[in-house]
């Protein structure tokens, strides 16, 4: 019987997300596994791991199986693992990190390809993440609408108010200054390079208006788009338990994590893949 074999992958969604049971990613997995979870995240775009007891070295020696890890350009990573970022809300909190719907820091020239998440401490309940099918998105808009949006861009940018303002205290902590501007340019229809399909670039997260055109030309679809790439026949649920892992691809899926839980700690472990430059 092969490695591969003892997997067994069950589909959250007809449209997005699958659980892989039969894998412990504290050990040293062969080729043939990995290739086998690359597969099953270009089929799914997320991907979830139940029950997962790791240590920080082995999270980074798993992710680092699917490419070269990368940093947060806002928040510090752990001090001994740079690579992983504490995704944290404290008892007394009421913002959470991330709380919009968005693609990991779009606003970067080569935006991560892929995002690994590690439950370390979790609300007894609430915290779930939603994730949403971005080739689906752009599948199910009209001819015309699709026909519009090819060739254009749109500018990306750290500094929009809604997505900055959910980091405003991870960075004070960290003191890496907010004031940065980052801003890169996309194309609004994204081509995967792996697979070859066609998935909707923008998010309400980071994306500010199209390239050439002023936002309040830009707002009329843009708002259109940021509601139609989430109706709830894109999406899936993910609700988090002790030692989970996540790992979605970050150039075909959006996430959302919901903020249902103050008063109560939660802790992840956040680690990128570097990327490219979309196309």
């Amino acid at each position: 019987m092969s490695e591969v074999s003892n997997i067994i992958v069950r589909p959250l969604t007809s449209r997005i997300g699958a659980e892989i049971c039969g894998v412990d990613l504290s050990q040293n997995l062969p080729q043939a596994i990995i290739s086998e979870i690359r597969r099953v995240l270009l089929d799914y775009l997320v991907i979830f791991f139940r029950e997962q007891d790791i240590t920080p070295e082995q999270q980074i020696a798993f992710v680092s199986k699917f490419g070269k890890t990368d940093t947060y350009p806002f928040v510090k990573g752990l001090d001994d693992y740079p690579q992983i970022t504490p995704v944290l809300k404290l008892p007394d909190e009421t913002v959470n990190f991330g709380g919009i719907w968005h693609s990991d820091t779009v606003y970067l020239d080569k935006p991560p390809m892929g995002t690994v998440l590690y439950a370390k401490e979790l609300p007894p309940m609430g915290g779930d993440t939603l994730f949403a099918n971005q080739y689906q998105a752009y599948e199910d808009l009209s001819a015309p609408l699709r026909g519009f949006l090819k060739g254009l861009k749109a500018v990306n940018s750290a500094t929009k108010g809604t997505a900055a303002a959910t980091r405003s205290d991870r960075v004070a902590d960290a003191g890496m200054g907010e004031d940065r501007v980052l801003e890169a340019i996309h194309p609004v229809v994204r081509t995967h390079p792996e697979t070859g399909r066609k998935a909707l670039y923008v998010n309400t997260g980071h994306t500010v208006r199209f390239d050439g055109m002023t936002e309040e030309e830009s707002r009329p679809i843009l708002e259109y788009l940021f509601q139609h790439q989430i109706k709830p026949e894109f999406c899936c649920r993910f609700i988090w338990t002790p030692g989970a892992v996540a790992f979605w691809d970050n150039r075909c899926a959006q996430h959302y994590p919901v903020n249902d839980y103050h008063g109560y700690k939660r802790l992840l472990h956040r680690i990128t893949l570097k990327g490219e430059k979309p196309f």
